[in-house]
């Protein structure tokens, strides 16, 4: 699994702009803090599929990087994604 660090995305994010940031947290850790990314908790994620692009980037977060990591091998085993990032760590409790 590819994994990239918050201040590598942070970078990415400058360079371009057709990156999808998908937030697989509950909707009151996503209302607590977050970082822009659509909200798809981890439980909808495979209903979601169908949505998520295989031509662009997509970064799947959560608080530690767990979550996203289950969610990425789902959708790898399920739907043959290959343009994944995990975030590695998470984004944590906030700034």
């Amino acid at each position: 699994m590819e994994e990239i660090t918050l201040q590598q995305l942070k970078i990415l994010l400058q360079k371009s702009n057709d990156i999808l940031l998908i937030d697989v947290r509950e909707q009151y850790e996503h209302e607590a803090y977050n970082i822009g990314g659509t909200l798809v908790p981890l439980n909808e994620v495979m209903g979601y599929a169908g949505q998520i692009p295989k031509e662009k980037t997509v970064v799947l977060y959560c608080r530690k990087g767990i979550r996203s990591q289950i969610a990425i091998q789902r959708l790898e085993e399920r739907f043959g994604f290959t343009n994944l990032l995990n975030l590695k760590g998470g984004i944590g409790d906030g700034p």
